[in-house]
């Protein structure tokens, strides 16, 4: 399968009304702890409120920009040790909420928010 740029099939980066038409797969909302670390020592924590195997939604009083690449940690329900997502970026900002989309993701760890995501469907 041809890799194909990101760039070339997202929305505006600004509007998360559109960002949310475009997803795909199965979401799950929940409230659950992200810490987040960036270049040059920036980190933040924030709430998790919304999660697919492919991104999430998330609140922070820590302002964050749109194409920003961060490296994250979920701390998710009946997980003794955090998912841990290598790279994500900021695909739109509004107010204190943004979106991610999962990047560079371990295949281990994709499978553990599947099965999460499949367990709370049931």
């Amino acid at each position: 399968m041809a890799s194909q740029d990101p760039s070339s099939r997202r929305v505006s980066g600004s509007d998360p009304e559109a960002a949310t038409a475009e997803r795909r797969g199965r979401r799950l909302s929940l409230s659950r702890r992200l810490f987040f670390f960036g270049e040059d020592d920036f980190e933040g924590e924030a709430t998790i409120l919304d999660l697919s195997t492919g991104g999430c939604q998330a609140t922070s009083v820590t302002e964050v920009q749109v194409g920003t690449v961060l490296r994250l940690s979920l701390f998710l329900q009946d997980q003794q040790w955090p998912v841990r997502i290598d790279g994500a970026i900021v695909r739109w900002v509004k107010d204190n909420s943004f979106g991610l989309e999962f990047t560079d993701i371990r295949s281990a760890q994709r499978e553990r928010i599947r099965a999460i995501i499949m367990k709370a469907k049931l």
